[in-house]
C-alpha cells in the first residue's frame, strides 16, 4: 500500500511541475514559438516515461535501458521546474519596465535567452556530475576517550540495480582499498533489487581490505526487496551485519549499527537503540551506523560519541536538500549534534533515479578518528 501510494504521489507532483514548466517557462520562450507543438507533446512524452518509472518501479521488470531512461526525466522534470521558478521571479522587475515596445521586447529576448543557456547547462552539469566516479573525501574527527588513532572508510548509499551494476561496484572497492583503512563500514542502500538478482554484483565486496573488518546496516531500499534476504546474502560476503546489536574493535571503541527507521513504517524489524547499545563498554567510545540521521530522535541520553549516516545523498540535485531538511535533521557533513555526540552524514557513492547530481558530489569517505585532547 506504501509503494502504491508513494507511486501516485511522484506521479501527481511530476505530473503537476511539468505542467508548470510548460506553461510558465517554455510555453512563454519567443524562441520556441514555432514549434510550440513540439514542446507541448515533449513534455507529455516526459510524463508518461515518469508515469511508466513509478508504475513499474518495484515490478522488476523495467528493462535496464529503459529504466535508465526513464529515470533521468525525473531529473530534467525536476531542473527544468526549478528554472520556470526562476524565470517567474525575475518577471516581477521585468513588468515594472516602462510600456516602450521595442526595449520590452528586446529585455524579453535577452532575458529568455540567458534563461534557456542556464536551463540547458544545468541539465548538462548535473548529468555529467552524475557519470563522475565518486571522489574520495577525508574528514578528521576528534573523538573523547580515544585512546588511538582509527581510520574507517564509509561507503554508503551505493545503490547497485539496474543503472548502477558490477563495474561500478568493483571501481568502488578498488577506491576503497587504496585507502588502506582499518576498519570499513557500509550504512545501506547498498542495493536496489531482489536478492534473486543480484548474481555477483556484489562478490567484490569479499576483496575489501580492512584490518578490523568490513560492517553494514541496511536501508530503506532494503526493506523494498526483502531486508532479512539481503542482509543474510551480505553476511556471506564476509560483512559483519549489525542489525540492532553491537561489536567491540580491537579494544578500542564499541561500533553499533541500528535497522532503519522505515522498519516503523513498515512495521518490521525497526531501529533499536537499546538493544544496540546493551553489550557495550562504557569505558569505550561509541560509534553508531544509522543509514538515516533522523536517528537522532529516537535518542534519549545514550552515550553514543559519532553517528555515521548516508540517505540523503547531499540532495542529489540543488536545491532539492532543502525538501530532504523537511525530513531529516541533517544534510551533508559533520554536525555537532549535542555536546557529547557528533553526526557526519556522506552524500553517498552512488544515485538513485536520474544519474544526476548538483553541488551534492558523490563521495567515499576517509574518516580519520582523532583523539580529543584535553
Amino acid at each position: 500500500m506504501f509503494r502504491l501510494s508513494f507511486a501516485f504521489a511522484a506521479i501527481a507532483v511530476l505530473s503537476l511541475i511539468n505542467f508548470y514548466s510548460y506553461k510558465r517557462f517554455l510555453k512563454r520562450l519567443d524562441l520556441f514559438f514555432k514549434i510550440q507543438d513540439v514542446i507541448k507533446w515533449a513534455m507529455i512524452v516526459i510524463t508518461l516515461c515518469e508515469i511508466c518509472y513509478f508504475l513499474v518501479l518495484r515490478l522488476d521488470n523495467l528493462d535496464p535501458i529503459l529504466y535508465t531512461l526513464f529515470s533521468a526525466m525525473i531529473g530534467v522534470s525536476f531542473m527544468l521546474f526549478c528554472v520556470a521558478l526562476l524565470y517567474d521571479l525575475f518577471h516581477i522587475p521585468y513588468a515594472k519596465i516602462p510600456h516602450d515596445y521595442s526595449r520590452r521586447l528586446f529585455i524579453k529576448m535577452v532575458f529568455d535567452v540567458t534563461m534557456l543557456i542556464l536551463a540547458l547547462s544545468y541539465i548538462t552539469k548535473g548529468f555529467l556530475n552524475g557519470m563522475k566516479a565518486p571522489r574520495i573525501k577525508e574528514v578528521d574527527i576528534f573523538i573523547d576517550g580515544l585512546e588511538s588513532e582509527l581510520s574507517i572508510v564509509q561507503i554508503t548509499d551505493v545503490h547497485i540495480g539496474k543503472t548502477l551494476g558490477k563495474s561500478f561496484m568493483d571501481d568502488v572497492v578498488k577506491q576503497v582499498n587504496a585507502l588502506d583503512a582499518d576498519m570499513v563500514v557500509i550504512t545501506g542502500d547498498l542495493i536496489d533489487m531482489p536478492v534473486n538478482q543480484i548474481g555477483d554484483k556484489l562478490d567484490s565486496l569479499r576483496a575489501i581490505q580492512s584490518r578490523l573488518g568490513v560492517y553494514y546496516v541496511p536501508g530503506n531500499h532494503e526493506y523494498f526487496y526483502g531486508v532479512h534476504k539481503i542482509m543474510e546474502h551480505v553476511h556471506t560476503l564476509g560483512v559483519h551485519v549489525l542489525s540492532n546489536r553491537s561489536m567491540v574493535i580491537n579494544h578500542t571503541i564499541n561500533l553499533a549499527g541500528v535497522m532503519d527507521m522505515s522498519g516503523k513504517r513498515f512495521d518490521f524489524e525497526p531501529p533499536d537503540l537499546k538493544r544496540a547499545l546493551l553489550h557495550v563498554k562504557p569505558e569505550l567510545p561509541t560509534i553508531l551506523l544509522s543509514h538515516q540521521p533522523k536517528i537522532v530522535k529516537e535518542m534519549s541520553g545514550e552515550k553514543i560519541d559519532l553517528i555515521l549516516s548516508g540517505h540523503t545523498h547531499g540532495g542529489q540535485i540543488f536545491p532539492f536538500g532543502l525538501l530532504v531538511l523537511l525530513d531529516q535533521p541533517y544534510l551533508s557533513g559533520l554536525y555537532q549534534h549535542s555536546k557529547h555526540t557528533q553526526v557526519f552524514v556522506s552524500n553517498g557513492a552512488g544515485f538513485w533515479g536520474p544519474a544526476v547530481r548538483i553541488m551534492a558530489p558523490s563521495e567515499i569517505v576517509k574518516i580519520n578518528l582523532k583523539v580529543k585532547k584535553a
